[in-house]
């Protein structure tokens, strides 16, 4: 079985994002698998050329989430890997497609210990997994290498750097791919075209009214108006404690323009509810964490005076 080119690889925005914090958080260099599928895509054809060529179909590899575990892969200091633990069982059935390597202040491409991985990497025939949407049985053997290094030089902001190779097992070099994050640029925008976003806000009547028609339904005196009022009031406590409703329903209509700053006054009140929430789980958990030394503790004195008797 030949080589199989791969034209690029995809990663999603929030895998892509996940790596470079588990990998910046890491005190060390760190290194792990990676899991997804190769697909085979036909590009378009479409040209304003009289003359179109039919162009050939792509391999598109796919990340689809990672792992970093040293039991799985494990190799020498050689860069030979111990295949006997890259399993199928041992992977949970997930389709490997390559490894990642992470290392701080350093040149960003493939050490000689990194290329033997790579290039033992696909010694396992168990691994190769079958290419979507191929016209025929083809396998695809985990070629893939993604690297991750840090600049050479301390930044002022926070950088990491990443490239992507594949191995080509017939003349042992390593191409280097494009790397396509999905969900990011123009041509993923028709992928939120259907978001309809969900408030906690109450629910208010968005009827167009004259300021005389709003103050009348505002300052109804019947029990039925009174209840609503109340009920909503104390959902919108819920969310910007200290506004009022209906400060909040001259926010709509078409006088709603003449109301900015109240607005921006709801928006820093949604914000101070956020933050005294946020303090109350925080001193909660403070309270969690004191409360867990203390049962820590009354159990050892309990164990310490049962084995004392």
């Amino acid at each position: 079985m030949g080589d199989l080119v791969l034209q690029k690889i995809a990663i999603s925005g929030p895998t892509l994002a996940s790596m470079i914090q588990r990998l910046s958080s890491s005190p060390a260099d760190l290194d792990g698998l990676l899991f997804g599928h190769v697909t085979c895509v036909a590009p378009s054809a479409l040209s304003d050329d009289s003359v179109q060529s039919t162009p050939d179909s792509q391999l598109v590899a796919t990340i689809s989430s990672f792992l970093s575990f040293p039991s799985l892969l494990s190799y020498d200091s050689l860069g030979r890997v111990d295949s006997s633990r890259l399993t199928l069982t041992n992977l949970n059935q997930k389709p490997l497609i390559g490894w990642f390597s992470f290392r701080r202040k350093t040149p960003l491409r493939p050490s000689m210990r990194e290329s033997s991985v790579t290039r033992s990497l696909p010694s396992n025939p168990q691994l190769y997994l079958p290419i979507q949407n191929a016209s025929s049985e083809s396998l695809f053997a985990p070629s893939i290498f993604l690297l991750f290094t840090t600049p050479l030089q301390d930044q002022f902001i926070q950088t990491c750097q990443y490239r992507a190779f594949q191995v080509q097992s017939s003349n042992l070099c390593f191409n280097p791919l494009p790397i396509d994050i999905v969900n990011i640029g123009p041509a993923f925008r028709g992928h939120y075209g259907a978001f309809s976003p969900t408030s906690a806000l109450p629910f208010l009547n968005c009827e167009l009214r004259s300021s005389s028609g709003i103050n009348e339904c505002r300052n109804e005196e019947n029990l039925i108006g009174m209840k609503r009022i109340a009920k909503d009031q104390s959902e919108l406590d819920m969310c910007a404690e200290g506004m009022q409703i209906g400060r909040l329903n001259q926010l709509i209509g078409p006088e709603a323009v003449n109301y900015t700053a109240g607005l921006e006054d709801l928006y820093k009140k949604m914000l101070c509810k956020i933050e005294s929430l946020a303090r109350l789980v925080e001193a909660s958990s403070a309270k969690v964490v004191e409360q867990e030394n203390h049962n820590r503790k009354l159990r050892y004195k309990v164990a310490r005076s049962a084995g004392l008797e």
